[in-house]
């Protein structure tokens, strides 16, 4: 007994002939579009613009991406300005407290001290 016939091998892919190209594969979604190949080179092209330009920024994004520095800069600067002015301020009152405490000691001191006649004519 000679067992199940075998299934006959799959056909050969015809020969190529040399002056063919491989037609280059085209995404479904410019499938029906009449110039297809055009704009599936523009985009490949962008493509590649966006990633030079993200090369030479140093970043993954393009130039169009970036976020903007200028709000965090202007923070920053009015955080620094708000502290300096409020260091400013403490100094002065600090200043002027002293200011007021020697006053102060100048007016008791001028009291304290006793009125002699001899000093009346010097």
């Amino acid at each position: 007994m000679a067992g199940p016939p075998q299934p006959p091998p799959p056909p050969a892919p015809p020969p190529q002939k040399p002056e063919e190209a491989p037609k280059p594969t085209v995404p479904q979604v410019y499938a029906s579009t009449p110039n297809a190949e055009r704009y599936l080179l523009e985009s490949d092209s962008l493509r590649r613009r966006q990633l030079r330009s993200a090369l030479l920024h140093g970043s993954e994004r393009t130039w169009r991406d970036r976020q903007r520095v200028w709000p965090a800069a202007l923070a920053g600067i009015l955080l620094v300005a708000v502290v300096i002015a409020a260091i400013t301020v403490a100094n002065a009152f600090e200043k002027q407290q002293r200011i007021n405490e020697e006053k102060q000691r100048k007016q008791q001191h001028a009291l304290v001290q006793p009125v002699l006649p001899g000093d009346l004519f010097t």
